[in-house]
């Protein structure tokens, strides 16, 4: 009976070990995919407060692939949470919902000292967040 205790006691310190990593970096550890912005214009360093791109067909293109390489990960495809961060269908459209949207992609989130949201301004740069807020606007719903 002790023999068995052992192994099972062995058993789960093995699935822990290899389970915890992947719980600590599941929100922190992301790489931000580069995203192709031919076709729209530089924006340069300073961030506009609202949406540039909105309605651009381009954009919009755009911001679909980016937001599938760079974001569905957590918020889902289509925009459409599984519960993991928010489900930005529902982010509000036009400036009030573009003044959130620029400050949580350049600021990201954390809590507690949990990397929620990693920062991703400097990483992928407007055109290209901006492309994906413009995509956003066109899954968006109430």
């Amino acid at each position: 009976m002790n023999a068995r205790i052992v192994r099972l006691a062995a058993a789960v310190g093995l699935i822990g070990a290899v389970a915890l990593p992947g719980l600590v970096y599941a929100h922190g550890d992301v790489v931000p995919q580069p995203v192709d912005t031919t076709g729209l214009e530089k924006l340069g360093e300073k961030w506009r407060d609202s949406n540039p791109f909105r309605g651009n067909p381009r954009a919009i293109e755009i911001g679909a692939s980016a937001f599938n390489q760079n974001c569905a990960r957590c918020h889902g495809l289509g925009a459409v949470s599984g519960g993991i961060a928010p489900d930005l269908r529902y982010l509000e459209k036009g400036d009030a919902g573009d003044e959130w949207f620029k400050e949580r992609v350049t600021n990201g989130s954390i809590r507690n000292g949990v990397t929620y949201m990693p920062k991703f301004g400097e990483a992928l740069g407007q055109e290209a967040l901006w492309s994906i807020r413009s995509w956003l606007e066109t899954v968006h719903e109430e």
